[in-house]
């Protein structure tokens, strides 16, 4: 019951995150269109992966969940770096909905759940599960916050939790796989959960999106400074 409650939650949450961002890029009906095209085939990349059980998978010396979580993190920011254009639309998109859409990290308590039900082990449920639902609460003020203009310093702080909160819950949760040379925590069971559907959607769809969310405030908030400086 669990799986299938996740799974339409974490399907709700990527449709949303998707049409939320492309809806608010100033691009073209076609740059539109060719977004979309380029999400869906990671999407159903990650999917399909998930579904040959490679995930879970000890003979790659490179766990390929945590390639799937940094690659788009990767891409986006050298695309950000070479082409103006990818760098002025990411940056067109507002705080509120940047901050507001992490929101949606409150259920990150699927973590806590799957732990209650001895599917996950050791530090990586708690730390990723508390650290999401953590997350995700304090967005919904801080977005009223920015939408008043009083949030310069929450944000930054809120932003740099967010950001150390992802990158913890991938290093535990690859450092927690069952049989993989870098486990180190949750003995038999560690984060085995989370390397099949739907919980794979987390670390391969998810948490790459949420790491882009803040690298881009984080971006809005370096350019404000110089703004201000100036």
């Amino acid at each position: 019951m669990l799986d299938l409650i996740g799974a339409m939650v974490l399907t709700a949450a990527i449709v949303v995150n998707l049409n939320a961002t492309i809806t608010m890029m100033p691009l073209s009906p076609v740059a539109k269109l060719t977004t979309v095209a380029v999400a869906g085939s990671w999407i159903g990349l990650a999917i399909a992966l998930a579904t040959t059980g490679i995930y879970n998978s000890t003979a790659t010396p490179v766990p390929v969940v945590g390639v799937m979580a940094g690659l788009p993190v990767v891409a986006a920011g050298v695309a950000a770096l070479l082409f103006g254009k990818v760098r002025e639309t990411l940056l067109a998109l507002p705080l509120t909905l940047l901050v507001g859409l992490n929101a949606m990290r409150f259920f990150g308590g699927f973590f806590l759940l799957l732990a209650l039900q001895n599917r996950l082990s050791g530090p990586f449920p708690q730390s990723a599960g508390w650290g999401d639902v953590i997350v995700g609460l304090t967005a919904i003020p801080l977005t009223l916050a920015i939408a008043r203009r009083g949030h310069r310093g929450a944000l930054l702080a809120w932003n740099l939790f967010g950001t150390l909160d992802l990158i913890t819950a991938v290093t535990l949760g690859i450092m927690s796989a069952p049989g993989s040379p870098l486990q180190v925590f949750g003995g038999t069971i560690g984060s085995e959960a989370v390397w099949s559907l739907p919980w794979s959607n987390i670390p391969t769809l998810l948490v790459p999106f949420y790491l882009i969310t803040h690298g881009v405030i984080f971006a809005k908030l370096a350019r404000a400074s110089r703004v201000a400086v100036v």
